[in-house]
């Protein structure tokens, strides 16, 4: 098979097996042409190249002045490419498998603090329960709700605003959450969310959609979640530069790990593929480590 068609093989793997995105199988097929490229300008094949030569790409893609996380991600479809490639009997060994990721410091999510997570509550739940017109007062509710779910559950914005009423369970102890690529997910809510959530829906027309909106979607939009939020952090006191919904989604991690949560779990309830994904929120527990060292160790005792 050429390149190209072991290429194609490879993305239909991803795309009928794993359930890969448009988006994700459109950048594999960038990243995996222009390893493709390099490779035959070498004279060589995808089942022939050695280790030396994707060492050698990842040293290009470094000179051409490419981040170490952009070449980190190339290198990740690589791998799974050889990967595929060794499964499939097509090769019999993997060249990446002793090759070094590049290295770069990856930034460390936005995160609230549990204080100004609880004033974000607070203070969405007063609007909700304040006098006002209907029309705000059905913003108001929707907007605490929103929090609540979001805060409860670790979901991805997209996932919360177009969530659907039979994601509820009845008893609405859980909750179905549909992640990329159709993935099905349940997530457990807590006594605030699932109270919210009851007395929410009891307020609401028939419909298919937990957050309706006359939008062509059909439900509320990401952007107007996001500017409802800002405006609500605004009022709590809280700088709007420092809220969005993807930073509740970090909190949510954070403060469950700070608990004690096992990182598995946490895994599992954001919905991650790869656990690899979820270890950015270890910086949390590297912290806990540090003070348990330096408030128990006979060393740093007055």
């Amino acid at each position: 098979m050429s390149g190209g068609h072991l290429i194609g093989a490879f993305l239909e793997m991803m795309s009928a097996e794993r359930g890969a995105a448009k988006n994700t199988i459109d950048a594999y097929r960038r990243d995996l042409g222009d390893y493709a490229g390099f490779v035959a300008g070498k004279q060589q094949t995808l089942l022939t190249v050695p280790r030396e030569t994707v060492n050698a790409y990842l040293d290009q893609l470094r000179r051409d002045g490419l981040s170490a996380a952009s070449s980190a991600r190339r290198l990740s479809a690589i791998r799974q490419f050889h990967r595929f490639l060794c499964a499939d009997n097509m090769r019999g060994d993997d060249p990446t498998r002793i090759v070094a990721s590049p290295k770069s410091r990856r930034a460390l999510p936005k995160v609230l603090s549990i204080a100004e997570v609880d004033k974000l509550l607070v203070t969405a739940e007063v609007e909700a329960n304040a006098e006002a017109s209907e029309q705000k007062h059905a913003a108001a509710l929707r907007l605490y709700v929103l929090l609540e779910l979001l805060y409860a559950t670790g979901m991805r914005v997209s996932e919360l605003v177009s969530l659907r009423r039979s994601a509820v369970m009845r008893d609405t102890s859980f909750i179905t959450v549909t992640g990329k690529g159709n993935k099905e997910r349940v997530v457990p809510l807590n006594d605030r969310a699932r109270d919210a959530v009851k007395a929410y829906v009891a307020t609401l027309d028939a419909g298919p959609f937990l957050f309706p909106a006359t939008g062509a979607d059909g439900y509320l939009s990401r952007q107007v979640f996001a500017r409802d939020l800002k405006g609500l952090a605004g009022r709590a006191g809280i700088s709007s530069t420092r809220v969005a919904p993807h930073v509740l989604r970090h909190a949510f991690a954070s403060h469950l790990l700070a608990g004690g949560a096992d990182l598995r779990v946490v895994q599992m309830l954001l919905g991650h593929a790869d656990i690899s994904t979820t270890q950015i929120y270890t910086h949390v527990l590297d912290e806990k480590l540090r003070t348990l060292v330096e408030s128990h160790h006979p060393l740093n005792q007055g």
